[in-house]
């Protein structure tokens, strides 16, 4: 019995000595993105500066790019952009932008972000996306 005892304490110790580690980890947030018939998973963590986050080709024609600011807390947000790559540069086409963290029993079967449409004319693409906040 006295086995039993020392073992199950060193299991519960153990325990508990991985849950700051696992506490600690930063929430990121992923993007599901779809174009072409072609879902694709972009994920995004926590940054101190938007500056420095590159846009992600999608296709041949598409540029995605997520912002997850968490840090100050009065002004932290999760931004989406999507850009055309035309050969004169990147053109803007959507950007939304999204509280963090979101608002109560705002995610559903789409995320926080609810299902984008995103539309490009000049060779008539369509992107879709919606995000999540994950562990």
């Amino acid at each position: 019995m006295r086995k039993i005892h020392r073992h199950a304490v060193a299991l519960f110790l153990s325990a508990c000595l991985a849950l700051p580690v696992m506490a600690s980890q930063p929430e990121s947030v992923l993007c599901h993105i779809n174009y072409g018939g072609e879902p694709r998973v972009i994920e995004a963590a926590p940054v101190s500066t938007p500056y420095r986050v590159p846009a992600v080709e999608v296709g041949s024609y598409f540029l995605f790019r997520v912002v997850f600011e968490n840090q100050p807390r009065e002004q932290a947000a999760i931004k989406t952009y999507t850009y055309a790559s035309h050969a004169r540069g990147p053109v803007l086409l959507h950007q939304a932008s999204f509280p963090y963290p979101p608002p109560t029993g705002v995610t559903g079967r789409y995320g926080f972000t609810g299902l984008h449409f995103v539309y490009e004319s000049v060779r008539d693409g369509e992107l879709q996306y919606w995000c999540e906040i994950t562990k």
